[in-house]
């Protein structure tokens, strides 16, 4: 199955030929993004102080917004601290799962990251994305299957806190893709593992992503839709959106609610 030619009209999207729809959570099902950005730039910040105390060396704090999109979004934990790191130059040794969050390791700057993201999360609690929350409740009334796909592995927490972890008939989170050894995003890896667990072939399923990385991964997979969602480009600006375009993405929307009269043919139904 080819992919769409017009890749942000979805009016032109044969929604009927997809069985399955792989959802990522963090900005396209909920709007936790944010948390995971400010939790990344207190755990990283406090890192760089530190070493910059210990080498006398001066280093750029991190962008919650560009060092995020362009490191750590949609990447596995580890993955993303030793991403950032190796921009600033700095080389950190793995260190073991069960180090401190001031060990001064990959591991232990990402428990550090994870400790400042749950308590952010038992603060503010978790908001969903009304529209994307709509389709996949449009999709199971249609009969299609519907899997959340993230490199998180506070996915299921997340999904608990936001009342929605019901909807889905699976969950590929970090947890799996250590479980099974598979590689993170941009590679394909957790969105085939989420086709194989729905029993589908990749080329009937959707993906829909915010990151780069994870359309990237989708294109990679030979998906045969790759949904981008652009919660970031002012209006009347469409630099991420070219973005997303670039790195796979067949459609791109600012809402997943854009869907809904389309994605709600999926098993071939009339829209409601």
């Amino acid at each position: 199955m080819s992919a769409p030619k017009k890749d942000d009209q979805v009016k032109d999207v044969d929604f009927a030929a997809y069985h399955a729809w792989l959802f990522d959570m963090d900005g396209v099902l909920t709007n936790t993004a944010s948390v995971h950005a400010g939790a990344w730039k207190q755990a990283f910040d406090e890192f760089l102080k530190t070493e910059a105390t210990n080498t006398g060396k001066t280093y750029a704090p991190f962008d919650a917004e560009g060092d995020y999109e362009k490191y750590v979004d949609g990447e596995p934990r580890d993955d993303g601290v030793r991403n950032f790191l190796t921009a600033r130059g700095i080389t950190l040794s793995e260190g073991a799962d069960d180090d401190q969050s001031d060990a001064g390791t990959i591991k232990g700057v990402g428990k550090r990251k994870n400790e400042l993201f749950l308590e952010a999360l038992k603060k503010e609690g978790v908001k969903v994305f009304d529209g994307a929350v709509a389709l996949v409740k449009e999709l199971r009334l249609k009969g299609a299957k519907v899997a959340v796909v993230s490199a998180s592995e506070n996915t299921k927490t997340a999904l608990v806190a936001a009342g929605i972890i019901d909807l889905f008939d699976a969950v590929v989170d970090g947890h799996v893709v250590k479980d099974l050894d598979l590689k993170g995003k941009p590679a394909p890896d957790s969105y085939l593992q989420g086709a194989k667990v729905l029993g589908v072939d990749a080329d009937t399923a959707v993906v829909l992503e915010d990151a780069l990385a994870g359309v990237e991964a989708g294109r990679a997979g030979r998906f045969g839709l790759v949904v981008g969602g652009d919660h970031h480009d002012a209006p009347g600006v469409h630099d991420y959106a070219d973005g997303l375009r670039a790195h796979g993405a067949d459609v791109v929307v600012t809402s997943l609610a854009e869907l809904m009269t389309h994605g709600s043919h999926a098993a071939g139904d009339n829209p409601q």
